[in-house]
């Protein structure tokens, strides 16, 4: 069966969608899938779901004050959201202004920083900073909170928008099935003898562009950096050779693990992904994938579709959705097993 967009479309209603985070990161509800059995949980019960042995792969991964407001040198308005880091100085952005700038130009930006633009790359622009990139954005910019939660980043963002083990500086949306960790509920892990490991994904803009053709094989993704360690992958051995389940905490850490394993072993260093998961996609890495609820028709809904089986993702949203479960990034989590690839 040839699958269109239109297979992952799904109705949701507004309200349900997540605004704020809850009072404590833990709190969420958890749905977990495996095969057609659907049970109601809570995320700070997650031990439950999980045994001795089994090993834990999250993205540490640190969200950058990405967005910037200010003016060209006409005076227009302009939007700057940072896609990624290119080097010291220069940046891949998206640049939203009533007319394109040209190269050369320059755009004054939170009343602190002149940005020479230095040309396009496909839909985004090069734009280079007159000191270090990463320290400037931090310092000037603004938390991007994604489209759909409609207000301005406050205070509460700066903390909630990370996840408590952030620290790779690179993101410019949070990985945000890890924003349901806490410390507590990392430490009754590791009591019990779940292992944790980390590898980095740095998350580029393009995770909120929709896919625009009907037809999937025309769609490209954008390209991401990613890093596995020595040490990641020395776990991820050691858990499979005593019979662990490796645990995917978000879509990041997935493509992370599947894209380095592509030709087979996991492949230890950086990299760069565009890879793009559709249901027949084979895994060879995770068994298990801790993620939030995925916007109607996005990539991400795809590859949890791949992941889990399309109908019976399609349940647990239909599920989801009568049971008000909270959505997208701040969201509720879900705990989904891998189904059968025989």
């Amino acid at each position: 069966m040839t699958l269109t967009l239109t297979d992952f479309d799904y109705e949701l209603p507004p309200e349900l969608i997540a605004q704020a985070p809850l009072a404590r990161r833990s709190a969420s509800r958890l749905l977990v899938v495996d095969g057609e059995r659907r049970t109601d949980s809570h995320f700070a019960d997650l031990s439950q779901w999980l045994r001795a042995g089994d090993l834990l792969v999250m993205n540490d991964s640190r969200v950058l004050h990405a967005r910037l407001l200010g003016r060209k040198e006409s005076g227009g308005q302009v939007e700057v959201l940072v896609e990624r880091l290119l080097d010291h100085s220069e940046v891949l952005a998206q640049v939203r202004a009533s007319k394109s700038p040209q190269p050369g130009s320059r755009l004054r930006l939170e009343e602190a920083l002149d940005v020479e633009v230095m040309g396009r790359a496909g839909e985004f622009y090069r734009l280079r900073f007159s000191g270090d990139a990463a320290e400037l954005i931090e310092r000037h910019g603004r938390l991007p909170l994604p489209p759909y939660i409609e207000r301005a980043a406050d205070a509460p963002d700066e903390e909630r928008y990370q996840t408590v083990y952030a620290r790779e500086k690179g993101s410019v949306a949070a990985p945000t099935a890890g924003l349901h960790f806490d410390q507590d509920v990392l430490a009754d892990l590791r009591e019990m003898g779940v292992d944790i490991a980390y590898v980095t994904l740095h998350v580029g803009a393009g995770t909120f562009q929709p896919v625009r053709t009907s037809d999937l094989t025309e769609h490209r993704m954008h390209t991401e950096r990613y890093v596995v360690p020595q040490a990641t992958a020395d776990a991820i051995a050691a858990a499979k050779a005593r019979g662990g389940r490796i645990v995917a905490i978000g879509t990041t850490s997935l493509r992370t693990l599947e894209s380095a394993a592509l030709e087979g072993d996991l492949k230890v260093g950086a990299g760069e992904t565009a890879l793009f998961v559709t249901p027949g996609f084979e895994f060879r890495m995770a068994d298990m994938l801790i993620t939030n609820f995925h916007l109607p028709k996005s990539t991400l809904l795809m590859l949890v579709s791949a992941f889990c089986g399309l109908e019976d993702i399609r349940a647990a949203y239909r599920h989801a959705i009568a049971a008000r479960y909270r959505f997208f990034s701040y969201g509720d989590a879900m705990l989904l097993h891998k189904r059968s690839q025989e």
